[in-house]
């Protein structure tokens, strides 16, 4: 564990001082540009204040004797000089922007793209006010620049002055249109906002102009009809407080002796207090109280007492739901309720083999390096820095190569590092995802054996929250890869033979075994070699699904397999049936409606398990069956995921005619153990690498993203032996899970064909068929020159005689009578009955 912590940290280490050191150089950079903006913009002010006195020492500057009047001295001087003067003029003032705006997007790491409208634009004013200054020299002189006289002095040999004014005019719409964005209905839009403020404006004017002269005119009359404020001889107001009327408190009114003109004193208007030692000020306002007298309504007070506001009291919703009360009286539905006392199997019934471990040899992993290092240092490549990761089976040699390094030049030399070391599967990962090295993976001298024990038991497996976790095998950095089947969703095995695929299946078979409840998880089992999985029939009543009316849940016939097929297809029409009468997407929703009893028994709804369907030599049932296998699996895989039927394609030879366009389509996640070419790495894959493992177990795993190196599980029979049988000493169900029956396109049709109804070539057709044992339409066509209909009845008409047995998919149907002779005396026979 120390020397798996010191690895981590130093390769931590090494990846944080390659991010600090390119983030570093941004931001000197960065600072720099900004003090070159700075630089510019003080130089070109200067100029513009003391340049005229400048010019003549511009010349000299190489003469430290010379003295200028720049603010940034002779560098000032001669950049000035250079922009102002020798380039655009005054418009080279957006270069400090440029500058500026390229050092502030280093500092604060942006990327430059974001820069490449706005340099664009800025270049294109550049040109374009130089030539503007240049058309208006004999009015405003050296604001052009020597570059935009010269470029106005050229266009105006070529198109006169006015020829230019115009040139000037388009430059400045293609600004406005594509820069400004400004358009006719940009302009006209703004001058109708315009109008209608001014409008607006002006209204309001008048509106107020009207309410002035309204308030004006009644408040004489109010004054003078005011039977307190009569016309009086003008003396000293006098306040008086009117004791009886409670509202008249905070008022007060002036009281003026008579006099023969009316004349109001705005000073005495204003108010006064009498008595300031009764007025007591509250900052805080008074509270509203709300009293709660019964449950009917509640009485707000406010602070006029005869006004009372009654505020009704809401009823409360009751909401009754028939799923919540069940739930509540009987709980959630328990799928595993039936089989409540089954135990999961014991981790102590896997063997602990001895010795498993990595063992890290010093000594190997030094001459290793050595080699490697010495090997491209012939190829004069050299290295910074080399790393080793030690796995079970193979060890990662990660490099970091010198700058300027090719990484192609070290992917070509995958050949000389393998004669080097003497290993077989040398792999080069060149660059690894996601780091900046370069990886060598090199087979360890005593590869380690990774047991199927110490997967079930790691953390990550007994703690994955996954839905079907499969416990793989170790990475190379010896941890636990485990991955989730309903996530990938499909999987596809491919490896020559003897190089650990039925090892692969009886590790992902025997994770689900350990995780999964026998409700949850059914296994459909198609072994063409007859061999391999029959094991797993101890289990048949607790984890096997089947067709009705079989004897054995594990197919090895292949026209089996054709029904099984089709009635998982069906099995999965049906589902999503109940899902769209449910109204979910997945069959995790479903299942989580159905366990909370808001889906009802009586209409159909089911709790659905997991289907797995298992197929272990996939290249027979395309050798024997071609399109009618390949069509449901293509199906299945396409429209199954969110219905919770998933596939485990295994073969060992991954040929194009094989594993087709269609099928790797719709299966994302691949696993690829060893295998004899580069080409079937890549059918399998899309890309190298396979056929450079060792065997034994080493995978690459792969769910569209990269690829993983692993050391698969390895679990022996015996241990799946005592596996099945503690499972299957257990209570089971009553019966294996049963899928849909299937009934295909011309079987169970009772041909019941009259012998006088017989067709006139029926006894030509049927020495035909005896001649050539083999019954088929299509060669009866041909034989007798006959159309595909008439070909058919005759097909018919021999299957109900009894001559050829029924229709088997795309082989031809079996002769029953092996003769001439025999047929003969068929039809004797026929005869004689009549």
């Amino acid at each position: 564990m120390a020397k798996k912590e010191t690895s981590n940290t130093s390769e931590n280490k090494l990846s944080n001082t390659i991010f600090k050191t390119s983030r570093g150089q941004k931001f000197v950079v960065g600072v720099l540009f900004v003090i070159i903006a700075i630089i510019l913009l003080l130089s070109f002010v200067s100029y513009y204040i003391s340049g005229n006195n400048d010019q003549s020492q511009i010349t000299e500057l190489a003469n430290r004797d010379v003295v200028v009047e720049n603010w940034l001295g002779k560098i000032g001087a001669w950049l000035a000089n250079l922009f102002l003067h020798q380039g655009f003029g005054v418009s080279s003032f957006l270069f400090v922007k440029i500058f500026f705006l390229i050092g502030a997007y280093l500092i604060v790491d942006l990327p430059l793209s974001k820069l490449r409208k706005i340099i664009f634009w800025d270049i294109y004013l550049i040109i374009t006010i130089s030539i503007l200054f240049g058309l208006l020299w004999d009015f405003v002189p050296h604001l052009s620049g020597i570059i935009g006289f010269e470029i106005n002095d050229l266009i105006q040999d070529y198109a006169g002055k006015i020829g230019t004014i115009l040139l000037l005019v388009f430059t400045t719409v293609i600004f406005l249109i594509f820069k400004i964005k400004m358009s006719p209905d940009k302009i006209k839009d703004y001058l109708d906002a315009k109008a209608a403020e001014k409008a607006e404006a002006d209204t309001i004017e008048e509106i107020k102009e009207d309410i002035t002269e309204t308030i004006d005119e009644p408040v004489v009359d109010e004054f003078i009809e005011n039977p307190v404020l009569q016309p009086t001889t003008y003396k000293k107001p006098i306040i008086e407080e009117d004791e009886d009327d409670e509202e008249w408190k905070n008022m007060q009114v002036v009281k003026r002796p008579e006099t023969t003109s009316f004349e109001v004193d705005k000073e005495a208007l204003k108010p006064t207090i009498q008595h300031p030692s009764e007025i007591h000020l509250d900052s805080q306002p008074k509270p509203v109280v709300e009293e709660v007298p019964h449950k009917e309504a509640q009485i707000i007070e406010t602070e006029d007492a005869s006004f009372v506001i009654e505020k009704p009291e809401e009823e409360d919703i009751v909401e009754e739901s028939l799923a919540q009360k069940l739930v509540q009286d009987f709980g959630e539905f328990d799928p595993t309720l039936e089989l409540s006392n089954f135990k999961m199997p014991s981790i102590e019934l896997l063997k602990d083999y001895s010795g498993v471990g990595i063992t890290i040899n010093q000594t190997e992993l030094e001459e290793n390096k050595n080699r490697i290092v010495e090997t491209l240092k012939n190829y004069k490549i050299d290295i910074a820095s080399i790393k080793a990761t030690v796995g079970p089976t193979v060890t990662l040699y990660e490099i970091v190569p010198e700058a300027g390094i090719r990484i192609s030049k070290i992917k070509s030399l995958e050949d000389d590092i393998a004669l080097s070391l003497a290993a077989l599967g040398i792999r080069i990962i060149a660059p690894i995802p996601g780091k900046g090295t370069i990886g060598i993976e090199v087979p360890n001298a005593n590869p380690s054996m990774v047991s199927m024990k110490s997967a079930i038991a790691s953390p990550k497996f007994q703690q994955a929250e996954m839905e079907l976790p499969i416990a793989l095998g170790k990475t190379i950095s010896n941890e636990t890869l485990v991955v989730d089947l309903a996530k990938m969703p499909h999987l596809l095995m491919a490896g020559a033979t003897g190089q650990g695929k039925s090892v692969g299946l009886n590790a992902v078979l025997t994770s689900l075994l350990y995780k999964k409840h026998p409700a949850e998880v059914k296994f459909v089992l198609v072994d063409p070699k007859k061999v391999e999985l029959t094991l797993f029939n101890k289990i048949e009543r607790h984890y096997l699904a089947k067709l009705p009316d079989t004897d054995e849940a594990i197919i090895t016939d292949n026209a089996k397999v054709i029904n099984t097929l089709n009635s998982l297809c069906l099995e999965m029409d049906n589902r999503y049936s109940l899902l769209k009468d449910a109204m979910v997407r997945n069959i995790k929703e479903y299942n989580e409606k159905f366990k909370n009893r808001r889906l009802n028994p009586e209409n159909g709804h089911r709790f659905l398990p997991y289907i797995v369907l298992v197929v272990d030599e996939f290249a027979d049932l395309i050798m024997t069956a071609g399109k009618e296998v390949e069509t449901p699996i293509a199906r299945l895989a396409q429209l199954a995921r969110a219905i919770g039927i998933h596939l485990i394609i295994a073969t060992q030879r991954p040929s194009v005619n094989v594993i087709t366009g269609m099928i790797k389509a719709n299966f994302p996640a691949r696993i690829a153990f060893r295998v004899t070419s580069k080409i079937d790495s890549r059918t399998i894959l899309d890309s190298g690498g396979a056929d450079q493992l060792i065997g034994r177990g080493d995978l690459l795993y792969t769910q569209g993203n990269d690829l993983i190196r692993v050391q698969c599980a390895f679990v022996d029979t015996p241990e799946v032996e005592k596996i099945c049988e503690f499972i299957g000493s257990q209570k089971a169900y009553s019966n294996a899970y049963l899928l849909p029956e299937y009934v295909g396109e011309e079987s169970g049709i009772s041909l019941d064909i009259d012998i006088s109804e017989r067709d006139s070539l029926f006894r030509d057709a049927a020495e035909v068929v005896v001649t050539a044992q083999q019954g088929s339409a299509s060669l009866i066509q041909r034989k007798l020159k006959l159309g595909y209909n008439r070909a058919g009845r005759l097909i018919d008409q021999l299957e109900a005689a009894g001559i050829v047995g029924p229709f088997e998919g795309s082989k031809a149907r079996q002769v029953l009578i092996p003769d001439l002779t025999s047929l003969e005396q068929f039809f004797n026979n026929e005869q004689n009955n009549l």
